[in-house]
């Protein structure tokens, strides 16, 4: 599931750095979290895989750790405590004039969505709960997957059934005049239970005929072509 191997420095490591952050590179100066360490773990994993650099401060600059056998420790509580199901990642340690930076490399997972677990104290009951959540990337920031998002990882790990029933001209219809639903009012207009409605869109979605699109937070659904 993981490698420590040390490497040499390499120019990669500098032209990482120069890179910036973005949707699939992410700075960290410490790990001192778990849960921390494992919502970027798991953002990258469902999105489309990155690289966090750990010694790497947000200004760029290589500061290094001071430990790469607590690192580690740390990455390893995150993989086995907070993650479900653990996505692969492999870790590698360089060195830059005797500073050095861990990378953790997560490529895209076929098994998204993963889930970033997380046990908390609630605060209306005062009780301790256990919270799931799915994280993905969005630019350089870890943001909370919406249902339909999470339904789109879902369903891509099955075959794409689609039929264009009268109900499906009917959302196309709309889509034409309207340009945008959600899988609230599609389920309203339809007369059928939201989860009904989220399935039949993330299936055009897979089969190209509509894009899932988010805004402040809000998730809608429209025609691929516009």
């Amino acid at each position: 599931m993981t490698s420590y191997k040390p490497k040499p420095f390499s120019p990669n490591l500098l032209d990482l750095v120069a890179e910036g952050e973005g949707l699939r590179i992410e700075f960290k100066r410490l790990i001192h979290s778990a849960p921390k360490i494992a919502r970027s773990i798991t953002a990258f994993a469902n999105t489309s895989g990155g690289l966090i650099l750990i010694g790497v401060d947000d200004d760029r600059r290589i500061v290094g750790i001071h430990s790469e056998k607590e690192t580690i420790q740390i990455i390893d509580e995150a993989m086995k405590f907070h993650i479900e199901p653990k996505p692969r990642i492999a870790v590698r340690v360089e060195e830059f004039k005797r500073r050095m930076v861990l990378l953790v490399e997560i490529p895209e997972s076929p098994e998204r969505p993963h889930f970033h677990v997380e046990r908390v104290i609630r605060r209306d009951t005062g009780k301790r709960d256990v919270e799931r959540r799915v994280y993905i990337r969005d630019g350089s920031h870890n943001k909370a997957a919406s249902d339909d998002r999470i339904a789109l990882m879902l369903s891509s790990r099955e075959p794409v059934r689609i039929s264009f029933t009268e109900r499906e001209r009917r959302l196309l219809d709309w889509l034409n005049a309207y340009e945008r639903i959600t899988a609230e009012a599609f389920a309203g207009n339809a007369g059928i239970p939201v989860r009904e409605a989220r399935r039949i869109l993330v299936s055009l979605v897979r089969s190209g005929a509509l894009r899932l699109d988010s805004s402040n937070g809000n998730s809608f659904y429209a025609l691929a072509l516009r």
